[in-house]
């Protein structure tokens, strides 16, 4: 397979609009305060293209077929000891998965991150997805046993 990653543009938030919707219908215990709505979606990407501070974008294809997408945030933390990084989305299209792909994009983020001097990366995952908590346990991510909470504010 000839993956191909790179950077997210203009020209291809359609798609990643896309991919996210697919996310959200795939993932049916979801059970945030996040509703999938493809303008403020369209419009949080674009503001977030525009602003290097907040974080990197990638596509992810088969050759010049985007099959994928991963969101990499950046935040800052005493306890990671300096900037930190959230995955906050990542998806492959179904047929894809199982190959060693999100294996590949998860090396490139961790390899992307340590050049951009992140200490550490966070991700989260649905309680009843335990096929992804798997997957991220064997690339060494840790259930810190505690609970994301959030707290909408508009």
């Amino acid at each position: 397979m000839n993956l191909t990653i790179h950077p997210v543009t203009l020209a291809d938030i359609d798609t990643v609009v896309d991919f996210s919707r697919m996310l959200n219908e795939e993932d049916p215990s979801f059970t945030g305060d996040f509703h999938f709505e493809a303008n403020a979606v369209r419009t949080a990407l674009i503001q977030f293209l525009a602003e290097p501070l907040l974080g990197r974008a990638w596509l992810v294809g088969e050759g010049d077929m985007p099959i994928g997408y991963v969101i990499l945030t950046f935040g800052f933390s005493l306890e990671s000891r300096g900037r930190d990084g959230i995955i906050d989305e990542i998806y492959i299209i179904e047929k894809y998965r199982g190959r060693g792909i999100g294996r590949r994009v998860l090396d490139f983020v961790e390899t992307e991150a340590r050049q951009i001097g992140l200490k550490k990366l966070y991700l989260e995952v649905e309680r009843p997805n335990s096929r992804a908590q798997k997957f991220y346990s064997q690339l060494g991510y840790i259930d810190h046993n505690r609970y994301l909470m959030s707290k909408l504010l508009d």
